[in-house]
């Protein structure tokens, strides 16, 4: 993953709870950076990078994302307050995702629905991942030249707040997936699921975690110590018997 540097701090995003903001950074590109100074802390950054990366090893439509380095001396510039506070908390590394101009949110009543295997795919995809921000209310996905766009993956992995049998809660089938904005609209989920799984190799997990920085690494294990178990988690989690699949499987039938 590139690391940027932020050099312009363009506008708040006042969505949610986070105020994410679109930046500009030293390689010219303009971007959506999630703050590891807001009120999530710094384990939505973790979920954020997880997900996201996890979702483009899936070959799902996710936004490039890239870590940014942030300079507490942009809040200077700042008339608010509440902003420049939100900077200075959050000077180091952050996350941030590709600026998409001009995209609209999707909204399940006004957007045309996604081909049926992408939503499938994107259903498996939360499901694995606990993604429990994906519902008619907060779809969390964006639509930029006619195609579907996943963002916002920070709610995802909630296990990370509770370390405490989290091996043992990796087997959970995640009966949240039945508010899902799209399974009603969702094909084949074990097509889905033969297609996907393969994917999510222990290698790859573990090229993914390692690209999370220390800082955003709290607790009392150690950085590389709360990393392998990021790792022994999902790979637990999307070993078979997957009963999250049978559970996305089950609440699509009803």
């Amino acid at each position: 993953m590139r690391t940027v540097r932020a050099t312009r701090y363009l506008t708040p995003l006042r969505e949610g709870g986070s105020v994410p903001a679109i930046v500009e950074a030293d390689d010219e590109g303009t971007y959506v950076a999630k703050f590891r100074g807001a009120a999530q802390g710094p384990r939505a950054l973790v979920a954020e990078l997880i997900g996201g990366e996890l979702g483009r090893l899936l070959g799902l439509p996710v936004p490039q994302l890239v870590l940014i380095e942030l300079d507490a001396m942009l809040a200077v510039s700042e008339p608010d307050e509440e902003i420049q506070q939100l900077l200075r908390s959050s000077a180091g590394l952050n996350v941030a995702l590709d600026y998409l101009p001009g995209a609209l949110n999707w909204e399940p009543a006004l957007a045309p629905p996604p081909d049926r295997d992408l939503a499938a795919a994107v259903v498996w995809f939360d499901a694995f991942i606990t993604n429990v921000d994906r519902t008619p209310r907060n779809p969390n996905m964006l639509r930029w030249h006619r195609a579907l766009y996943l963002i916002d993956h920070g709610a995802a992995l909630y296990f990370h707040h509770d370390w405490n049998d989290h091996l043992a809660r990796s087997r959970s089938p995640f009966a949240m997936i039945r508010n899902h904005a799209l399974l009603p609209l969702a094909g084949d989920l074990r097509a889905a699921d033969a297609a996907l799984a393969p994917r999510v190799t222990r290698a790859a997990l573990h090229e993914i975690v390692a690209q999370v920085p220390d800082a955003w690494l709290d607790g009392e294990a150690t950085p590389d110590e709360t990393r392998r178990s990021y790792v022994e988690h999902l790979w637990s989690r999307v070993s078979a018997p997957r009963g999250f699949v049978e559970e996305a499987i089950r609440a699509q039938r009803v």
